[in-house]
């Protein structure tokens, strides 16, 4: 994002929200904008950010924090928490969402978005997925989801969207069941992630379809009443990217929210991903907005463009916010927000306590290429070049034990470099897990009577070269240009995008060793 000063206009690039951050959703309530987006199997899951211009953002929360409200037990990367979307009503928060991997679809409350929020609400009888709540001009509440087709599944993604009252007393559905919509294509693919607004005369139903691919898009329709007559826009899809091919900048676009600033004018934010070094989307779906005006009752996205411009300028007062540190020193007896784990943390698993200033990892039979919960502790990747790094004190003791930092896609994708004893000999060495075959591709021999070391990722657009220090000042490669396109979307499947972090790991046997992180850095190279 460009740096501006408070008032001057806003001037923004996209993405607004680099990395892993998909299915976004975000209301206005008075001057503050609040935005949500999907988790998976990360844990805490759905961050919450507040932002004054749309354009800078900072997480003040995450919605589910706690293991009474996120069940992530044995879920895949991604399965977990889909789609949340973020609405305010009468001075309360609702946050929806469905954890696909344990319960389904649920709501949680909170009177300040920054939490805490309630144990989750989980709403009987609402089948299928990506649910999201409307509140009516006479004040109540309906429910509106994606199912598979009522009349009969003819054909893979062949679903609906519907409707049914909530009754936000008990958090349960009541009265009839309506079929809203079934999308604008003809045997359209996956409708999903829908958004009911009410502006004038109408009701406008937004959704997506497609597939959370290159056919991606963002299609609405309107009636003059809430349960039936909705008719599609004749200028549909809104925005989509799929024309354009799979190796432009932007691709796979789709999945978006309205909404409306002080000031009238209208914007959507919706997902898309950055392609680089060929066809590979290691960042997965990112956040992006757009501008929208309004011609003949109709939504149009990015007037005279019709698609997302890499730069922009929205006609709002710039409120720029303080940056996220490049550096963690571990300093504070609570990670930040920003961090996450894989499902749930299990008690013990870490401590800022008991060696201050040091993040220490304990050493768990777990691994990453499990679906369970290991020693890991991780940030999202942003940048298509980026270092990171850290200074790891840990000297292993038996062959099973490892330590080191780690760039993962999914439990069958990830690269890692990790120190370990060979024998008698105290060893760094690169490793790759791709598609479930494990590769040693770099490896060098450490003074054993030195516990402590500097590891650094440096990331060239796909080619990710490993080095290591002794001193902090002297860097030496382990391995060079490693490639990392299989941890793209488009080859290790699924949802999510690249995360980088601190492991350990006994590696099914019991340990009592631990892998102290004095620090850890993150950032663009440039």
């Amino acid at each position: 994002m460009n740096n501006v000063n408070q008032g001057e206009q806003c001037t923004f690039n996209n993405p607004i929200m680099p990395g892993f951050y998909p299915d976004p959703s975000v209301c206005r309530v008075g001057e503050d904008f609040y935005l949500v987006t999907s988790t998976f199997a990360y844990f805490p899951g759905v961050p919450i950010f507040h932002s004054r211009d749309l354009v800078h953002w900072k997480q003040i929360g995450n919605v589910l924090d706690r293991e009474s409200q996120l069940n992530l037990e044995g879920a895949g990367h991604s399965q977990g928490i889909f789609a949340p979307t973020l609405r305010h009503h009468d001075g309360l928060f609702y946050m929806i969402t469905t954890n696909v991997s344990h319960g389904g679809n649920f709501v949680v409350t909170a009177t300040d978005p920054a939490g805490p929020w309630s144990d989750p609400y989980f709403i009987e009888g609402a089948e299928g997925i990506d649910p999201t709540i409307f509140f009516d001009e006479d004040g109540k509440a309906y429910y509106l989801g994606t199912r598979p087709c009522s009349e009969g599944v003819r054909y893979n993604g062949n679903w609906e969207v519907w409707l049914r009252e909530l009754d936000l007393g008990s958090m349960k559905l009541v009265g009839d069941s309506y079929v809203l919509w079934r999308g604008a294509m003809v045997d359209v693919i996956w409708p999903e992630g829908p958004h009911l607004y009410k502006m004038g005369e109408y009701y406008y139903l937004m959704i997506a379809e497609g597939g959370t691919g290159l056919n991606h898009a963002v299609t609405i329709a309107r009636s003059n009443s809430l349960t039936e007559g909705y008719v599609g826009n004749p200028n549909n899809p809104i925005i989509t990217h799929r024309h354009m091919g799979k190796h432009y900048p932007v691709i796979n676009v789709g999945h978006a929210d309205l909404v409306q600033a002080p000031n009238g004018q209208w914007f959507m934010v919706m997902l898309a991903s950055r392609p680089y070094g060929g066809a590979f989307s290691n960042l997965g779906r990112e956040t992006f907005i757009a501008s929208v005006e309004w011609e003949d009752g109709w939504p149009v996205v990015k007037q005279g463009l019709g698609k997302l411009e890499e730069q922009g300028v929205l006609n709002l007062p710039a409120v720029p916010v303080e940056p996220d540190l490049r550096c963690e020193n571990f300093d504070n007896d609570e990670l930040g927000l920003q961090w996450m784990f894989l499902r749930n943390p299990q008690e013990n698993l870490y401590s800022l306590t008991e060696r201050k200033g040091y993040l220490r990892l304990k050493l768990k039979p777990q691994t990453l290429k499990e679906l369970e919960n290991s020693s890991f502790v991780c940030v999202r990747q942003r940048h298509m070049d980026y270092v990171a790094a850290t200074a790891m004190e840990f000297v292993p003791q038996h062959e099973y034990e490892t330590a080191g930092l780690v760039v993962i896609q999914n439990d069958q994708y990830h690269v890692r470099i990790e120190r370990a004893c060979e024998g008698e000999q105290q060893v760094l060495r690169v490793m790759t897990w791709l598609g479930g075959e494990e590769s040693q591709v770099g490896q060098v021999v450490l003074d054993g009577e030195t516990p402590r070391v500097y590891i650094k990722m440096v990331a060239l657009g796909q080619q990710l070269s490993f080095y290591y220090s002794t001193d902090g000042s002297k860097y030496h490669l382990v391995a060079g240009q490693v490639n990392t396109t299989s941890l793209s979307t488009e080859v290790a499947g699924g949802f999510v995008g690249c995360c980088i972090g601190m492991f350990s790991s006994s590696n099914g046997k019991s340990s009592d060793q631990v892998a102290d992180f004095d620090w850890f850095e993150y950032g663009s190279y440039n």
